[in-house]
């Protein structure tokens, strides 16, 4: 069936997310901290936040980021704020993601954003992606965060697409994967750490170097 929109998760799967908390956290930790158990340390952390109801995400980032400092014993003075919501303008995409979404750009397809953050953050990654979305609806769009399906239902009645025509592309199958699929869209499954399949995405790819040709295979 045609491919008319391809919607993506942001953090994670455009953008280098746990390079850009990992950086603006190692600083501060204790001297030997594993980059990569702080970013699953921050990420589970903030999915517990997440389901404590809705904040803006520059809340998120400044109240998860203080707690994972605290846990670790590292002193933070009430006062101070986290280093994680400056550090956002900073964090960059994955080298592949601005040729892959050039193009699908020019092989028709129109691209949709759907990310957990605030508008104003996320217009500072978008900044730095080369191609900007014909649309883009954040958790400050519908007051609610992924996994819960607001996002999808925004997208949905923003830009008048179906759902068999869209294909939503995500790096979390939590987040992603598993409400998109519950709605009836085809999902393709950014696999960046050789995960455990415990969804069944329409499709799977390591980056997305293949994503045009799997989108084109998918329209096929």
């Amino acid at each position: 069936m045609a491919v008319d929109w391809v919607t993506f998760d942001c953090y994670g799967t455009l953008i280098d997310w746990e390079r850009g908390i990992t950086d603006a956290l190692l600083p501060l930790v204790p001297p030997g901290t594993d980059r990569t158990a702080l970013a699953e340390w921050y990420i589970a952390m903030e999915v517990q936040f997440e389901s404590e109801g809705y904040h803006l995400y520059k809340e998120v980032l400044d109240r998860v980021g203080r707690r994972v400092l605290r846990s670790l014993d590292v002193p933070i003075p009430e006062d101070q704020p986290s280093p994680l919501p400056s550090s956002l303008a900073d964090w960059k995409p994955f080298p592949e993601v601005p040729a892959a979404l050039l193009t699908l750009r020019e092989r028709g397809r129109r691209l949709a954003i759907l990310s957990n953050v605030d508008r104003d953050l996320l217009e500072r990654s978008i900044a730095r992606l080369g191609v900007r979305p014909d649309l883009a609806i954040t958790a400050e769009d519908c007051a609610s965060y992924k996994p819960e399906p607001g996002h999808w239902r925004k997208f949905l009645e923003r830009s008048g697409a179906s759902v068999e025509r869209t294909v939503h592309v995500g790096a979390s199958q939590y987040h992603d994967m598993r409400p998109a699929a519950a709605l009836g869209f085809r999902t393709v499954f950014v696999d960046r750490h050789r995960e455990p399949l415990e969804t069944s995405p329409t499709r799977v790819v390591p980056d997305l170097s293949p994503l045009p040709h799997v989108i084109d295979e998918l329209a096929g």
